[in-house]
């Protein structure tokens, strides 16, 4: 039997792709270890995957909900997460290590954890990456400042690699494309959202989302009446975003009472902290951590941070956005939403008020109908593609060469 091992870093969002892809490695007979924050070992483990933990005890998605509220840029705060996230890695990396001995195969994460521990120990990797932005476009003709520009960019994203790959005695690089596998680079977004780059080398393979419908999901019995009792309700699910350092009643209150001035039922996702004295109406309910695979079945339209996992469980259940980005990778995400026709222009988060939410509904609900039509759609494309199973075809062939 093949061993496997993966390693990710970040709030939920950021390992849920890696625990997918586990679920079907280890139904196709693989071996398989993922590596994260030992805060995700109950949500690791109930999926039945065998989990490692690496890096200090923290609450992860408390830790990047301060150094958000501590930064109001976008660009600095995503900058000052990604810091603290390569720090982890660094320190991480004899544990890291010591879980790659005597594996078959590294899956790289898009944070890149595992590679050079893989480089050392002679095992070969195979890369994921979810951001299209991160994919060099090797195939494209550089200008002299193309090459200026990439050098001084990628001299930088390589800093915190090369001070891993110091710890080994190993050659500093120029650019993370150099410790990125050349065998084979999974990309799990769909091909009927995204364009695949003609610019792209031959190994970067779009593979359609990752995802697991969880068929089995008990609401609890007051958020099932909720659904039942009315319209199809909004769904405010912000994830990490709505993850708070302290109390945030004014921004609550801008949804809030958008919801109640457009008439729309609403289930809240987030904001532990602000509802613990919060009285909603009764036209809107909290619910907690429930899956999206049942949640946005039930909705109406999502408002949403557009992470790379609620991106995709949109397009998936066929479900219309308004997307409201707060850092960079976000912005991307929306755009592509926004591009195919099933979401309103993204909301800027620094610029949020109660009438920007209200304008964003209306918008949606005047062009509803078309949105709606065109989600379900890229709903049914999405179903075909069969993305995990793709993914694991892919790596059995890598293996093989």
């Amino acid at each position: 039997m093949k061993k496997i091992a993966m390693f990710t870093m970040g709030t939920r969002g950021d390992i849920q792709p890696y625990i997918f892809l586990s679920k079907e490695l280890l139904r196709s007979g693989y071996d398989v270890t993922l590596g994260s924050h030992p805060c995700w070992r109950k949500l690791v483990e109930e999926s039945g995957i065998y989990f490692t933990p690496i890096g200090p005890d923290i609450d992860i998605e408390k830790e990047t909900a301060m150094i958000r509220g501590k930064n109001s840029n976008p660009i600095i705060s995503m900058l000052k997460t990604m810091t603290f996230i390569f720090e982890i890695i660094q320190n991480s990396t004899n544990e890291i290590y010591e879980v790659c001995k005597e594996k078959d195969l590294i899956i790289v994460s898009h944070s890149q954890m595992g590679a050079t521990e893989a480089e050392v120990l002679g095992i070969p990797t195979v890369n994921v990456t979810l951001q299209k932005e991160m994919i060099a476009e090797k195939l494209k003709p550089q200008t002299f400042k193309d090459k200026i520009i990439g050098g001084m960019i990628g001299k930088q994203v390589a800093k915190p690699y090369n001070k891993i790959r110091k710890v080994y005695g190993l050659k500093p690089v120029k650019s993370s494309d150099e410790i990125i596998s050349k065998r084979l680079n999974l990309i799990p977004i769909s091909q009927y959202v995204l364009e695949r780059n003609p610019y792209w080398e031959k190994h970067n393979r779009l593979t359609g989302y990752w995802y697991d419908d969880e068929e089995e999901f008990q609401p609890d019995p007051s958020l099932k009446c909720f659904f039942e009792s009315g319209d199809k309700p909004v769904v405010l699910a912000l994830g990490a975003m709505s993850f708070e350092d302290k109390a945030e009643k004014e921004k609550l209150d801008m949804f809030v009472n958008a919801f109640r001035k457009t008439g729309c039922r609403a289930i809240i996702q987030g904001f532990q902290k602000t509802l613990l004295d919060y009285k909603l109406p009764e036209t809107m309910i909290f619910c907690g951590s429930v899956p999206h695979s049942w949640l946005f079945r039930h909705a109406s339209f999502v408002i949403h941070h557009c992470g790379f996992g609620t991106t995709a469980a949109t397009m998936i259940y066929g479900v219309p956005s308004i997307p409201v980005p707060h850092i960079l990778d976000q912005l991307g995400f929306a755009m592509q939403l926004h591009e195919i026709n099933v979401a309103v222009e993204p909301l800027k988060s620094k610029e949020l008020s109660e009438a920007s939410i209200i304008n964003a509904i209306k918008e949606m609900q005047q062009t509803y109908a078309e949105k709606k039509k065109n989600a379900e759609a890229i709903s049914e494309k999405i179903k075909t593609e069969g993305g995990v199973e793709m993914a694991v075809k892919l790596i059995e062939e890598a293996i093989q060469h």
